[in-house]
């Protein structure tokens, strides 16, 4: 049987993101630290994404398209249910 999950922490993850955006090799860094390449490939990804703290970090016109987005979600809707409750009346 497996020994099971492994749980790295906060500090360990920004550490091998940044030895090997440094020294630009994942793949030796991962061998060097003990784990698999594609953990750091992972870790990378996560925090261009979200800078490294959890959270999406948006750009101004990103939350507004995303605001604008949701707003024309609800409309369309609203505009969905007025024309189905029309073509109900009609005889």
């Amino acid at each position: 049987m497996g020994t099971g999950r492994r749980y790295y922490s906060k500090e360990f993850k920004l550490k091998a993101v940044e030895l090997s955006n440094v020294r630009g090799n994942a793949r030796e860094i991962a061998e060097e630290l003990g784990i698999k390449a594609d953990l750091i490939y992972r870790w990378r990804k996560s925090h261009l994404v979200f800078g490294g703290k959890g959270n999406a970090q948006l750009s101004k016109e990103q939350m507004e398209l995303k605001r604008l987005r949701k707003k024309l979600a609800d409309v369309e809707m609203e505009r969905d249910i007025l024309k189905k409750a029309v073509s109900d009346r009609k005889f």
